[in-house]
């Protein structure tokens, strides 16, 4: 039996693959031979049992292409103990043990896997019953989780379950983690561990709830809004969906608290001005173009005056829904023709991943219609793709019945 290492190994599964003894560290970009890296990854995650030939050749080359697997191993385990020996790793010889037939890595050696590490807090985590206590294993357990298992091996069939599960745990943790935290008023240690799994994984709305409702209890409300904006923005372009009524219900909170009692008016004024204005019409969120519509409702009804409503829609050839990435590329180019070619007092909003609704006063249906020509024409000009189609239609607004 080897004694223990003097110096621990530390492996690294979370984010990227990389092995650290003192002041080395080796890392998957260190050679270019995948293969080499997968193997060590599939020893040193299974490196509590002897790994047979056989196991090891369905994991490596799961579609048959190596001619003679038992070879091509014993030249891997070769080319891994030289590359470890040539940056200087003193354990590089025996690093990784051959027994009749099967493989495994040394466990002789002092190492401390994160992944295993983060499974043992999780399970301590979940089992204490003191909330201090869990909260301790969760907070050490978060830290540990830099990024996806393995994520140079992602699309490794043995890869995917266990990055599957690790990234299941790791938000079921930050879930819990960070109800604790907010019950205790630590919105700041909130923030810090819901910005870290938003860095990660942008689509976790749960996750981005949790960051609205800390950065509400730090009475940084703008902040709080700006976030909500723009997790609203980004499930309509990447995901086609409106935020949950549980995220929506946010953002009346937010406007609630921002309801402190201001006495002065030229403050009041101060703060209603718009700031760094962009040319052309006035973008806004639907839940606010709504409200604005039922205002010029109200309005049309005592002046008579005439105001058109417009739906922009993108679609593909045939009417086929465009492909995601040129579907968010068309949808920013119309955006921008919409504001360069309307005035500053019409008002538009995005009404699904693929519309935009219109607010115009443009006095006549004829005078309507030339500015979605407009709009239609500097919109051919500047995206010059012909499998993008858009199509408008344009109705009268509905004055409210006096």
């Amino acid at each position: 039996m080897m004694e223990e290492t003097q110096e621990k190994i530390k492996i690294c599964m979370f984010g990227k693959f990389s092995i650290t003894q003192g002041q080395l560290t080796i890392d998957d970009s260190c050679n270019r031979t995948h293969q080499l890296w997968n193997l060590l990854e599939y020893l040193i995650d299974f490196r509590f049992k002897n790994v047979s030939q056989e196991e090891l050749v369905s994991a490596i080359w799961p579609d048959g292409s190596s001619e003679n697997p038992a070879n091509a191993l014993k030249n891997l385990v070769y080319r891994i103990r030289s590359t470890f020996s040539a940056y200087g790793f003193s354990f590089s010889r025996d690093m990784i043990q051959y027994h009749h037939g099967s493989y495994r890595w040394n466990n002789n050696l002092n190492c401390l896997v994160d992944a295993e590490e983060f499974g043992r807090l999780a399970k301590e985590g979940a089992a204490a019953e003191n909330p201090d206590v869990k909260l301790e294993y969760y907070l050490q357990a978060l830290d540990l989780y830099q990024g996806d298992f393995l994520p140079g091996s992602s699309c490794e069939e043995w890869v995917v379950p266990l990055s599957t599960k690790y990234r299941a745990q790791y938000f079921s943790i930050i879930y819990e983690t960070s109800s604790l935290l907010l019950s205790r008023g630590a919105y700041g240690e909130v923030q810090r561990i819901t910005e870290r799994a938003i860095a990660i994984d942008p689509f976790q709305e749960q996750v981005h709830t949790f960051l609205i409702r800390a950065l509400i209890g730090q009475d940084n409300l703008q902040k709080a809004l700006d976030h909500y904006r723009k997790v609203t923005n980004l499930f309509y372009r990447e995901l086609g969906i409106k935020p949950s009524d549980s995220l929506r219900s946010l953002y009346q909170e937010i406007t609630k608290a921002a309801g402190n009692v201001e006495t002065d008016l030229d403050t009041i004024r101060e703060d209603l001005i718009e700031r760094n204005q962009p040319i052309g019409a006035y973008y806004c969120d639907y839940e606010i173009f709504r409200n604005l519509y039922r205002m010029q409702a109200r309005a049309a009804s005592r002046n008579g005056r005439s105001v058109f409503v417009c739906l922009f829609t993108v679609t593909g050839w045939e009417g086929s829904p465009p492909e995601p990435h040129l579907r968010i590329k068309a949808m920013d180019k119309l955006q921008e023709c919409i504001r360069l070619s309307l005035r500053k007092g019409d008002v538009f909003s995005k009404f699904s991943p693929t519309q935009f609704i219109l607010m115009l006063s443009t006095g006549t249906f004829e005078n309507g219609e030339g500015v979605l020509e407009r709009i239609r024409r500097r919109f051919r000009q500047d995206f010059r793709n012909r499998e993008i189609i858009i199509y408008s239609n344009l109705q009268p607004l509905l004055p409210v019945e006096v």
